[in-house]
């Protein structure tokens, strides 16, 4: 009797695991090996002429963080390692003038994408 009490409460919690096991949705979780997206491109000014210096920001539309980045001598920036499926916007400053604002779609699904920011300057 004392055994069959025994296999009555093994079935029972193995059966109770079963349920919560159904029940309980399995986690969400990120791929480890999904590639990441890069940004790169230049701010250029009046004629086209490369803008070093010009702080470009990048701003991540789900948690609303934005990264800078100083451009190069040759106006060139770059974002590296940047989420895929979410949506950014970017734009450069200079000398208290600004560019349009460019959005990098979540749905576009090339890894690498390059964006040319123009500041009309007095140059």
């Amino acid at each position: 009797m004392k055994k069959l009490s025994q296999s009555v409460r093994v079935s029972l919690i193995v059966l109770s695991v079963s349920v919560w096991a159904l029940a309980v949705p399995p986690a969400q979780k990120k791929p480890h090996n999904e590639p990441m997206r890069m940004l790169t491109g230049h701010v250029l000014g009046s004629q086209d002429a490369p803008l070093e210096k010009a702080v470009v920001y990048l701003k991540n539309t789900r948690t609303l963080a934005i990264k800078t980045y100083i451009s190069d001598p040759d106006g060139g920036y770059r974002f590296p390692a940047l989420t895929p499926n979410i949506d950014y916007e970017v734009y450069a400053e200079f000398s208290g003038e600004h560019s349009d604002t460019k959005t990098l779609s979540g749905l576009d699904a090339r890894k690498q994408l390059d964006i040319t920011l123009r500041i009309h300057t007095q140059k």
